[in-house]
């Protein structure tokens, strides 16, 4: 379920402070660890870069979670922000 009051959390902010941060890792290090440019690690974490499909298994397996995981905060986030500004009636009220 999406929140209606707030803009639901970027993953990058998740990979920063739920995995990140406790375990002291810096973006150059993570990076590293999983073989990208530091550059796809920052601009993930700023939110200018989307969780791909091949980035959630490098994350999954790096962080012990799943790909589903980091697809789904990636997925309500991109919803949130793609909902449209009016409603449409469902078809079966619509004649």
């Amino acid at each position: 379920m999406l929140p209606e009051n707030r803009v639901p959390t970027h993953p990058g902010e998740v990979l920063a402070e739920e995995f990140l941060e406790p375990l002291g890792l810096t973006q150059v290090a993570f990076a590293r660890h999983l073989g990208v440019p530091v550059q796809r690690v920052n601009e993930l974490v700023r939110g200018k870069r989307g969780v791909t499909p091949a980035t959630a298994w490098l994350l999954s397996q790096a962080l012990e979670t799943t790909p589903g995981f980091w697809m789904s905060l990636q997925a309500n986030h991109d919803l949130y922000r793609a909902r449209p500004e009016t409603d449409v009636c469902p078809i079966a009220q619509a004649s």
